[in-house]
């Protein structure tokens, strides 16, 4: 759980400035894509160079980060990469399971011919990433996905909470996935599109349980050693122009 500290040290930010932060930004985008790994310490120093941005924005992004429970910050230890506990990823998943399954029905009931081909675009594009082994770009579009359902849901309030857990699913899955098969399976997505498409709204609620199920009970509770790599290679960004 994170530590909340001192405005002074790491002050509050709008929606908007988020947004607008590279800090928070990055950082998310490389968590959802698997580039840097759960417990992973981020140095202010280190983010400030790699960003090109002062500590004041670094900390900025840190504090939202900790925020969206994807960044930690403990007194006089600084910031790391959130690292959930087999509790916590127990939990994640167990509040998926209650969520997403009644979006999707809603989904089911209120999608328009614009909300299905979006859908399909989106498919297209994991596809094409799982195509290219982009594992990390593929598993982020998997995520979005989920939280595409919750938004033609028309559930704003709903459709936040499906993107931080979703958000957390990604640590979750680094620590603790077992199966070698991508991790949310295209065929599934698809059949989901598809009951939505025909507005059946039993299907897809049952679609998107199962799915569900099926990731939550590939996780394993054992950590397995990340290769050590600096925070500018797990990035990818190149300070050296």
């Amino acid at each position: 759980m994170s530590i909340t500290h001192k405005k002074t040290e790491f002050p509050q930010s709008t929606r908007a400035d988020v947004l607008q932060n590279p800090v928070f930004v990055g950082i998310e985008q490389a968590i959802l894509e698997q580039r840097i790994p759960p417990g992973m310490r981020l140095a202010e120093n280190d983010l400030g160079d790699v960003y090109g941005v002062s500590r004041t924005i670094v900390r900025a992004g840190l504090q939202a980060l900790s925020q969206a429970h994807l960044v930690t910050l403990r007194p006089n230890r600084g910031a790391s990469v959130a690292n959930p506990s087999p509790r916590e990823a127990r939990e994640v998943f167990e509040a998926r399971e209650l969520l997403e399954p009644r979006s999707a029905r809603e989904a089911a009931l209120n999608a328009k011919p614009k909300d299905i081909a979006d859908l399909r675009l989106h498919a297209l594009a994991e596809h094409e990433a799982m195509q290219e082994n982009a594992s990390g770009r593929a598993l982020r579009l998997s995520g979005l996905f989920h939280v595409k359902i919750a938004e033609i849901a028309n559930q704003k309030t709903i459709a936040e909470f499906i993107e931080s857990l979703v958000s957390r699913s990604s640590l979750i899955i680094a620590l603790y996935w077992t199966k070698s098969s991508t991790r949310c399976d295209e065929g599934c997505h698809n059949a989901l599109i598809d009951a939505i498409e025909r507005h059946d709204a039993d299907e897809a609620e049952d679609l998107m349980r199962s799915h569900l199920v099926d990731i939550h009970s590939a996780l394993s509770f054992g950590v397995a050693d990340k290769e050590h790599k600096t925070l500018k290679d797990m990035l990818g960004i190149d300070l050296s122009n």
